[in-house]
C-alpha cells in the first residue's frame, strides 16, 4: 500500500473503532468545541499536544509554527488567539516550545535558509538579546537555554499584544503559561513564566529570566524540582 493511500486505511479504522466505542461519539463532536486551553507549539512532529496531555478532540485548541513564536505582526496566530479569548471563551494559554528544537538550532547558525530565515529572525534578535548569558555556556548547553529564553519571551509577547491585554482590562479570567515537552523522556516542564495580569507579567518575566541567568550548565537539564533552591 502506498504510504498516501495508508492514511486513508488508518482513518478508516480509527473511525470505525471510535464509533464502535461511542455510538454517539461524532454526533457529540460535530455539534461544538467547548476547549479550555489554547496550546501553541512548534510545528515539530515529535510534539503531538493532544497526545501529550492525553486530551480528546474537542478539549485543546491547537496553533502550531516553527520554534513556537507569538509574532505581532503574525496574523495567523493572533487570529487563533483572539477566536479562543472572545469566541470560545478559553481560560488557560499554553505556549510550550521542546527539547532538540531544530528551529532553535537553526536559528543560532549563520547560513542562508531561504524564506525561513525571515521567521528565525526573531529567535536570532533573543539569541542577540541574550548573548551576554548564552555567551558565558558550552555550544551544546546554548540551545538547551535559548528554547527556555524563547519560552519566556513568547509568553511576554502574547501578554503584550492588545488582544490579552484587552482581555485582562475586562476582567476576563485568562491565565498565560510557559512550558517545555521533553523529547528525551516525554515530560512536560512548568518554566515557572505564569500570568493572569500585566502586573503578573512582568513580574513573572522578569522572575524567570533572572533564575535563568542563576543556573550553572548541569542544572540546564535537569527538572525544576531536582535544581536546588538558594
Amino acid at each position: 500500500m502506498k504510504k498516501i493511500e495508508q492514511l486513508f486505511a488508518n482513518n478508516f479504522s480509527w473511525a470505525n473503532r471510535m464509533k464502535e466505542e461511542n455510538a454517539e461519539y461524532f454526533k457529540a463532536l460535530a455539534e461544538n468545541q467547548t476547549p479550555s486551553y489554547l496550546w501553541i507549539g512548534c510545528s515539530d512532529s515529535r510534539v503531538p499536544a493532544e497526545n501529550l496531555t492525553n486530551l480528546k478532540p474537542g478539549e485543546l485548541f491547537v496553533h502550531r509554527n516553527v520554534a513556537n513564536q507569538v509574532i505581532h505582526t503574525d496574523l495567523n496566530c493572533l487570529s487563533v488567539v483572539q477566536y479562543a479569548v472572545d469566541v470560545l471563551n478559553i481560560e488557560h494559554i499554553i505556549i510550550c516550545g521542546h527539547t532538540n528544537c531544530g528551529g532553535i538550532k537553526a536559528a543560532m547558525v549563520d547560513q542562508d535558509l531561504g524564506l525561513i530565515n525571515n521567521w528565525l529572525l526573531h529567535i536570532r534578535d533573543i539569541w542577540f538579546k541574550h548573548g551576554h548569558l548564552l555567551g558565558k555556556l558550552s555550544p551544546e548547553k546554548r540551545a538547551d537555554m535559548l528554547t527556555r529564553i524563547n519560552v519566556a519571551e513568547q509568553v511576554y509577547n502574547l501578554g503584550s499584544s492588545s488582544i490579552v491585554k484587552s482581555a485582562w482590562k475586562s476582567g476576563k479570567k485568562l491565565s498565560l503559561h510557559g512550558w517545555i515537552y521533553d523529547v528525551n523522556d516525554g515530560f512536560l516542564i512548568d518554566q515557572g513564566v505564569t500570568a493572569t495580569s500585566r502586573e503578573t507579567l512582568e513580574i513573572s518575566y522578569r522572575d524567570t529570566i533572572a533564575k535563568l541567568f542563576k543556573l550553572n550548565e548541569d542544572e540546564l537539564l535537569l527538572k525544576p524540582h531536582q535544581v536546588k533552591s538558594e
